[in-house]
């Protein structure tokens, strides 16, 4: 019993993925496909997940290079470009630094520079940034994405899409943040514009029930309602 349960489990881990799901629809019971996200593509959504140790600042540097320019780099990609101006024996032990991505940064023909700023000026920011966390001692890369109504909105490497007061972001953020700056940005980026955090309250809170009268503007006749 165990070894079918074991098996069923790894078989619908593997169509975990995006697919298209049919919904019976009124009239008639016709189907229609919707399209399916699983939880931790929602969560990746539009980030490049950490694969190594060592590596959330590559990740960072990627999920911006990629969504914010549109450049077909990935995670490996980033961090062999860093490994070629940094010292390896280092990266081994500390990680990537910002002075690495800024190398690798300048390296492709951008410009990439760090700036000490207060938090209460955050939310003027315009453009996705990196951020260094310290999270219960843990040195940390993320993508601070935007700020919203006294929250931060960050893309973790590790953890994906999370959000912060910004009086708890302050506590692990060192005040500095690391822009990319270069040709072909694009202001409407994906990174502007997080997924709403999937909490039961916001579910609850996002439900109505559908009047007649809107469905009768989509097509649907009376009878269809008995």
């Amino acid at each position: 019993m165990r070894v079918v349960l074991i098996a069923t489990l790894l078989l619908l881990a593997g169509h975990a993925e995006a697919t298209q799901m049919p919904i019976a629809a009124l009239p008639g019971g016709t189907l229609v496909y919707k399209p399916v996200q699983s939880l931790r593509e929602r969560r990746f959504a539009d980030l490049v997940q950490q694969k190594t140790d060592f590596s959330c600042g590559a990740a960072a540097l990627a999920t911006v290079l990629k969504q914010a320019y549109w450049l077909d780099v990935d995670e490996h990609q980033v961090i062999e470009g860093m490994l070629a101006h940094s010292d390896q024996d280092t990266v081994k032990v500390q990680g990537f630094s910002m002075l690495d991505m800024k190398r690798y940064v300048e390296s492709i023909g951008m410009r990439a520079r760090g700036y000490r700023i207060e938090a209460d000026t955050l939310d003027k920011l315009s453009i996705p940034v990196i951020v260094l966390m310290d999270i219960r001692g843990y040195k940390h890369f993320v993508v601070l994405q935007r700020i919203d109504r006294g929250w931060v909105y960050i893309g973790d490497p590790v953890l994906g899409h999370k959000r912060y007061t910004l009086e708890d972001f302050r506590k692990g953020w060192n005040g500095i943040i690391f822009a990319v700056i270069g040709p072909g940005y694009d202001k409407a980026n994906a990174l502007l514009d997080p997924p709403a955090p999937l909490t039961a309250k916001r579910r609850i809170d996002g439900f109505y029930p559908v009047e007649d009268a809107q469905l009768m503007e989509f097509g649907f006749i009376q009878s269809d309602f008995f």
